[in-house]
């Protein structure tokens, strides 16, 4: 087995200072607002998992099953010599696309990328180790400003799972799109895994738990400012909200106050006011029709090769080319 490289371009400094510079443009605005990345300390990850798990959460699952009955289609389709995931987390579903590549194709790296260094250093060891011929070469980075820092050589499938493009509004969906196109070259390909728009009465419990796990997840932004700069909220004074907004088909993850308060960020002299009522957007997760997303992606410059979705029409993988 060849010991696998991890090559860092955010440390934990740069993860601050972005999080600072977050945090102000967003507690600022009106309406207030957080990205979801800072969902995810070690409790936020160690909450995630806990909802894939949970009977109303069915992205996860779905997407899985669904890649298990076509990962060798995929595999003879692509061909790739190097697969690229982008927020590869534990890389757990990956292992059905290394074993299929493996097996089908002439698959030779495997360039997982994650903003924990910690995560990707344990993920890309038990990668190695289950598959000792693979070069396993991890980075560290932000995947929204990580695509001119992967590496180049070999032909490429790109991987973006999960369903966290809906994470991203159009205009940021079309800019990331578009900057894969722009490091891959013509006939290296993008695997989209999405979402679909299904009936909210399936949608919203998948985002608002019974058993208040997501909740917590939700709040955990919350400690993470606390922890991370310093701030006093109480987390346990705001309540979770999810919403379906049908006109953008998205669900809008918010956390609304419950009492008139005052929040300070000491980190960054700031002081928040929060009225009883008012609410903190933060997560959207979008949903997509099949042919939207075909539009999506020859906008940003990529061929739809293939659309598997499951048999409920909940879940989208989308192959598609580089033009």
């Amino acid at each position: 087995m060849t010991a696998p490289t991890l090559e860092v371009h955010l440390s934990d400094e740069d993860l601050t200072t972005a999080l600072r510079a977050d945090a102000r443009r967003g507690l600022t605005a009106d309406p207030k607002w957080l990205p979801p990345k800072w969902f995810y300390d070690a409790r936020g990850s160690e909450l995630f998992e806990r909802i894939t798990e949970l009977p109303e959460y069915y992205p996860t699952r779905t997407e899985r099953a669904l890649l298990e009955r076509v990962v060798g289609e995929i595999a003879r389709i692509a061909q790739a010599e190097v697969l690229v995931e982008l927020g590869a987390g534990s890389a757990h579903k990956t292992r059905l696309l290394l074993s299929a590549s493996t097996a089908e194709g002439p698959l030779k790296t495997y360039v997982p990328q994650d903003v924990s260094s910690a995560a990707l250093s344990a993920a890309a060891e038990q990668v190695a180790a289950e598959f000792p011929a693979l070069g396993v070469h991890g980075v560290v980075s932000d995947f929204t400003d990580t695509l001119r820092n992967l590496p180049r050589g070999g032909r490429r499938m790109i991987a973006f799972l999960g369903g966290t493009i809906g994470n991203l509004v159009p205009d940021e969906r079309a800019e990331f799109l578009a900057g894969i196109r722009e490091v891959l070259e013509p006939g290296e390909r993008l695997l989209l895994g999405a979402g679909l728009v299904i009936d909210p009465d399936v949608l919203v419990p998948a985002y608002d738990d019974a058993a208040g796990v997501t909740a917590e997840f939700n709040r955990n932004v919350l400690h993470v400012l606390n922890h991370r700069l310093r701030a006093d909220f109480d987390p346990e004074k705001f309540e979770h909200v999810a919403l379906w907004d049908a006109e953008r088909e998205w669900i809008e993850m918010r956390l609304a106050a419950t009492e008139d308060m005052t929040v300070t960020v000491a980190d960054l002299d700031l002081t928040v006011h929060f009225a009883r009522g008012e609410q903190l957007r933060t997560e959207i997760s979008a949903k997509f029709r099949v042919d939207g997303l075909d539009t999506e992606l020859a906008a940003a410059g990529f061929r739809t090769e293939r659309v598997w979705t499951d048999d409920d029409d909940r879940f989208a993988l989308v192959l598609a080319a580089r033009i």
